[in-house]
């Protein structure tokens, strides 16, 4: 078995970020289904057309994990400026990270994550922000073993309900 190798996604990884997108989207739905969209027969599809079309956007870095030509993780980030949405100044950010199942804890995703956050300053991303599920403990122990601190928490309200 080869070593993993990260490197940047090019056209022939589209369906394979495609799945992975799709399982991020079910993990999320499924630490809960009123706050985060459900999967459906076109997410795979669609989330990999989407990402597809960012490969090429200058602000933008998207990291493929692979090993024997299989993709087994991703990462999607991107370079923004002042968002006085967030209230913050110019920062790298995470938009996604996801690793199949099949190969998590072997330290794909902090190689993926340590990539990503290299990529960033290489661009100039003076810090780097992202945001997790409450839900995700694996992920967010990740993010704090790689340095990350708590700054903003989402909270949401059903008007429905």
């Amino acid at each position: 078995m080869d070593a993993v190798r990260i490197r940047r996604a090019t056209p022939a990884d589209v369906t394979a970020i495609g799945r992975l997108g799709a399982l991020l989207v079910r993990t999320h739905h499924d630490f809960d289904p009123k706050r985060f969209m459900a999967p459906t027969s076109r997410t795979e599809n669609g989330y990999g057309s989407f990402l597809g079309t960012q490969l090429d956007e200058p602000n933008i870095i998207i990291l493929v994990a692979e090993r024997d030509g299989e993709v087994l993780g991703y990462t999607y980030s991107g370079v923004e400026g002042n968002d006085y949405m967030a209230l913050r100044g110019p920062a790298g950010v995470v938009y996604d990270i996801i690793v199949d199942a099949a190969h998590r804890k072997q330290g794909v995703g902090r190689m993926l994550l340590e990539s990503t956050l290299e990529a960033l300053k290489a661009r100039g991303a003076p810090r780097v922000v992202l945001s997790t599920a409450e839900r995700n403990a694996a992920a967010q122990r990740l993010f704090d073993s790689a340095g990350f601190r708590r700054t903003m928490i989402e909270m949401t309200r059903e008007l429905d309900d």
